[in-house]
């Protein structure tokens, strides 16, 4: 992956995803996009998934207030994790999205784990 550049201290990371050990689906917390301009990337890391058969299916969503009326951003979905380490981004336009989005996290497989996080670094505007 390629080095981001920050020429004038603009790009800021907002958490998607903590890092933590995950054996079942979650959603993860809601990230304010009002002071966010243009394109922005989400990053996945994730170490291999362990279990029998584990796969892990992320996905971004948005919401018009961060509480409600969640749905599936178009494009907005990681290739599905198996069992090697993976590294992955996402490039999105907020000017296409609600206001708040979140990352949704699905597991499957039996008795799976998958150690991952997952971070927004985007331009804020300028005040």
């Amino acid at each position: 992956m390629g080095k981001l550049v920050d020429l004038h201290n603009e790009l800021s990371q907002e958490r998607l995803l903590g890092s933590a050990a995950r054996t079942s689906t979650v959603n993860g917390s809601a990230v304010d996009l009002l002071n966010y301009d243009g394109s922005i990337k989400a990053i996945l890391e994730s170490a291999a998934g362990t279990g029998t058969s584990p796969t892990m299916d992320v996905k971004i969503q948005d919401s018009a207030d961060g509480s409600t009326g969640w749905a599936d951003v178009s494009g907005a979905t990681f290739t599905q994790v198996v069992a090697a380490v993976s590294l992955q981004s996402l490039s999105l336009n907020t000017r296409g999205m609600k206001r708040y989005i979140r990352a949704v996290v699905t597991i499957g497989g039996t008795s799976p784990s998958f150690t991952c996080c997952a971070v927004l670094v985007g331009q804020k505007k300028v005040i």
